[in-house]
C-alpha cells in the first residue's frame, strides 16, 4: 500500500497582545524587532510579525481605554458623557458649552494628532531645517535654562479640528500639553463642494471661499474640483488632511515662514465655513 503524503500546512500567525509586547521588551531590555532578529523567545511559541505602527497604535488604544476607565469627571458635561446621557459632541459645540476636560473628546471621538513645524534646527547663517520643537533659553546666574514648545493639531477627518500650543522644560511634556489644549479647542467646520467645475454632492472641499488671518499672515481657501488635491503649503496640508478636506486651492501672503501664525490663520479660515454673511 502506498503511503500517504503529508502536507505541511502553513501555521497561522498570531499577533501578540500589547501586554505580551510590554512583557517581552521589559524582560529582554530591547525592542521587539531585535527579539525577532535573534530568534523566537523561549516559553512563548508565537511568531511575532507586527509593524511598529500597529504595535504603537495597539499600545495607545490600550492606554486610552485605561485612562477613560479611571477618569472621574468633575464638570456637568463630563458626568453626562461618562454616564451615557450625552453621546454627540456636535450638540455640545452647537450650544456653545465650554469643554474643560479632554477626556470628553476622547470618549466621543476617535482623533488623530499631528505636530506643526514651528521650530528650526541650528544651521549656518540661519539655514537650519524645520523641526516640530521650538527651543528658547533664558539667561540666569546659574546658566542657560532651556524651554521647548510645540504646536499640535487634532482631527477626526470628519469635520472636527483643534489646535493647541504647549510649553515645557522637555519635549514630550510640551507635546502632551499641546495635544491636551488642542482637544479643548475643538471646533466643527462645514465641508462641501463649492466649485462650479464639479457637479458632485460629496463633501470633499470647502463650501465657499473663506479667508483667515493671524498677525501679518493672510490665507484664502478656494473650493476645487475632485482630483485637484491640496494646493497649499505643507503645514496647511497637515491641518486640511485631519479635517477631511481632499481638494482645495490656497493663496497666502504676509510672513508665511512664521508657521505659528500660518497654522492659526488656516484654522481661522476653516472656522468661517460655518459663518456666512449675506
Amino acid at each position: 500500500m502506498a503511503e500517504k503524503e503529508t502536507v505541511n500546512e502553513p501555521k497561522d500567525v498570531v499577533e501578540p497582545t500589547p501586554e505580551e509586547l510590554k512583557k517581552l521588551e521589559k524582560e529582554e531590555g530591547k525592542s521587539v524587532e531585535n527579539i525577532v532578529a535573534e530568534g523566537e523567545k523561549e516559553g512563548i511559541k508565537k511568531e511575532i510579525k507586527i509593524s511598529y505602527e500597529e504595535r504603537k497604535a495597539a499600545l495607545e488604544k490600550q492606554e486610552k481605554s485605561e485612562k477613560l476607565a479611571a477618569w472621574v469627571p468633575k464638570t456637568k458635561i463630563g458626568k453626562d458623557v461618562k454616564s451615557g446621557k450625552e453621546k454627540d459632541v456636535d450638540n455640545i459645540l452647537e450650544k456653545g458649552k465650554k469643554i474643560l476636560e479632554p477626556e470628553i473628546i476622547d470618549s466621543l471621538l476617535n482623533l488623530e494628532s499631528e505636530l506643526i513645524s514651528i521650530g528650526q534646527a541650528k544651521g549656518k547663517f540661519g539655514g537650519g531645517k524645520r523641526r516640530v520643537w521650538r527651543q528658547t533659553q533664558k539667561k540666569t546666574k546659574e546658566g542657560n535654562i532651556l524651554t521647548f514648545s510645540a504646536m499640535a493639531i487634532v482631527g477626526d477627518k470628519k469635520g472636527h479640528i483643534g489646535i493647541g500650543y504647549g510649553k515645557a522644560k522637555e519635549t514630550l511634556p510640551a507635546r502632551k500639553k499641546a495635544i491636551r489644549i488642542a482637544k479643548l479647542n475643538l471646533i466643527k467646520i462645514k465641508m462641501g463642494c463649492g466649485n462650479f467645475d464639479c457637479l458632485c454632492n460629496e463633501e470633499h472641499s470647502v463650501p465657499f471661499v473663506v479667508e483667515g488671518k493671524c498677525g501679518s499672515v493672510r490665507i484664502k481657501l478656494i473650493p476645487a474640483p475632485q482630483g485637484t488635491g491640496l494646493v497649499v503649503g505643507d503645514e496647511c496640508k497637515k491641518i486640511l488632511r485631519l479635517v477631511g478636506i481632499k481638494d482645495v486651492y490656497g493663496a497666502s501672503k504676509g510672513h508665511i515662514r512664521t508657521t505659528f501664525n500660518l497654522a492659526k490663520a488656516c484654522i481661522d479660515a476653516l472656522s468661517k465655513t460655518t459663518k456666512m454673511k449675506i
